[in-house]
């Protein structure tokens, strides 16, 4: 099972999870006891229960990148054609969006 940390504006927002049976997505729940948590996006909205799906989220694929910057990561890193969850956790660090995604094991080492 490889895991990631989402976050929200530098806050920790959630877990993305991969598993044989596909992927879950949970929100932190230090987050949803703020005072004006946000959903990371509309189609996952706050919910102390988990978000499951056997392909990975449609928000969470939106935010790997298109073309030829997805066609320079592929040759530079040297990713598996379709694993969408390496592509997203390796090359959504730096999103423009609210959202970006770490890998769980970067951030334990790190």
């Amino acid at each position: 099972m490889q895991k990631a940390k989402v976050y929200y504006r530098e806050l920790v927002a959630g877990i993305l999870e991969q598993y044989d049976g596909g992927y879950r997505f949970t929100y932190d729940q230090d987050y949803l006891n703020m005072e004006k948590p946000m959903p990371i996006s509309l189609t996952l909205p706050l919910s102390p229960y988990p978000y499951l799906s056997r392909i990975l989220f449609p928000f969470f694929d939106g935010l790997i990148p298109e073309g030829w910057l997805l066609h320079i990561a592929r040759e530079q890193w040297n990713f598996k054609k379709n694993d969408r969850f390496e592509l997203l956790i390796n090359l959504c660090r730096d999103t423009i969006g609210a959202v970006t995604v770490y890998p769980e094991e970067e951030e334990e080492n790190g």
